[in-house]
């Protein structure tokens, strides 16, 4: 089994508890729906109104990903510590040889008006499919965090 962990932080202008009111919550993902239109063609909650348990489907542009669609569960929405986990729970990297493909957002009080968003992929797989470890990338989680960074700091 090849396991790893990768992570990212954007600092922002706004506060932790404005920043988690948008990751803590759907907006996030109607705002990346909205905002991503060339990557992803709709999002659908499939169960849930944001909290453990929800269950997001994600569907792709044609051509947009290696992938078609994948949903994802959230596994974990600590409004405390403002840490929110999702797991992919079907298609997507389970159909590339993963076995755990998890994301965490982690919005993080640095001082007055200004957070941090740190994003994380853990993630198990595989060794017959090793090589697939390639496509683990934080690129999708930067974007975000930067619509993230956008939306907050213009309203």
């Amino acid at each position: 089994m090849v396991s790893g962990q990768l992570s990212s932080e954007l600092e922002i202008k706004a506060p932790a508890s404005q920043v988690w009111e948008l990751y803590g919550t759907l907006r996030i993902a109607k705002l990346v729906e909205e905002q991503l239109k060339t990557v992803i063609e709709k999002i659908d909650i499939v169960e849930g109104n944001g909290g453990v348990g929800t269950i997001v489907h994600l569907n792709f542009v044609p051509g947009a990903t290696r992938f078609k669609s994948y949903k994802e569960k959230f596994t974990k929405v600590d409004n405390e510590l403002r840490v929110k986990e999702a797991d992919v729970m079907e298609g997507g990297y389970l159909e590339l040889g993963f076995t755990l493909y998890r994301v965490r957002f982690e919005i993080i009080e640095k001082d007055e008006g200004c957070s941090i968003i740190k994003s994380t992929i853990e993630y198990e797989l595989k060794d017959d499919y090793a090589e697939n470890v390639s496509l683990v990338s934080l690129d999708a989680l930067a974007a975000i965090a930067l619509i993230a960074q956008n939306h907050l700091t213009k309203t």
